[in-house]
């Protein structure tokens, strides 16, 4: 049985951004618990690997409670049984990102139709930013610190 009051934030976060982490601070503030879920996503080919995106989102998160990250490679829904999660969260930016979104929420609500889809916008200041925007000027050493959480940007430094 899934438990509503435990919300499920699935993503690639390759990497986590300001935009990412606003989404999961409002989470946070309308769940109990929030588990974000870093997916392996091999057809993706991140830039940053598996491990490496569970630490810049670790630390991203340190220090907020009740938010606990894990990784993940199988589907969503196993994934919300697995931490009995009742609720997905999914971020919205734009308008070019609700087709998607709402493809994969009815998906979603056709393997388990108990677990609900909660769509989230960011902050105005955060709605252009995109991790591929971020790959994309870390590619050509551009600026990225107002994108990124502070400790994800010094994690990205000390890589480089």
């Amino acid at each position: 049985m899934s438990n509503p009051k435990t919300a499920l934030y699935p993503g690639t976060f390759d990497p986590i951004t300001n935009g990412h982490f606003d989404i999961i601070e409002r989470a946070r503030n309308l769940f109990d618990e929030v588990v974000v879920a870093v997916a392996e996503s091999k057809d993706k080919k991140p830039m940053f690997t598996l491990d490496e995106r569970i630490t810049m989102t670790q630390a991203a998160v340190d220090g907020i409670d009740s938010v606990r990250v894990v990784g993940f490679d199988n589907l969503t829904i196993e994934l919300a049984h697995e931490h009995k999660a009742g609720v997905l969260i999914r971020g919205l930016r734009a308008v070019s990102d609700f087709e998607y979104e709402l493809q994969l929420g009815y998906l979603n609500n056709s393997l388990d139709e108990t677990i609900e889809t909660v769509y989230l916008m960011p902050k105005l200041k955060h709605a252009f930013i995109s991790s591929s925007i971020v790959r994309n000027l870390l590619k050509f050493n551009g600026k990225t610190e107002h994108l990124l959480p502070q400790a994800v940007q010094k994690i990205i430094v000390e890589k480089n």
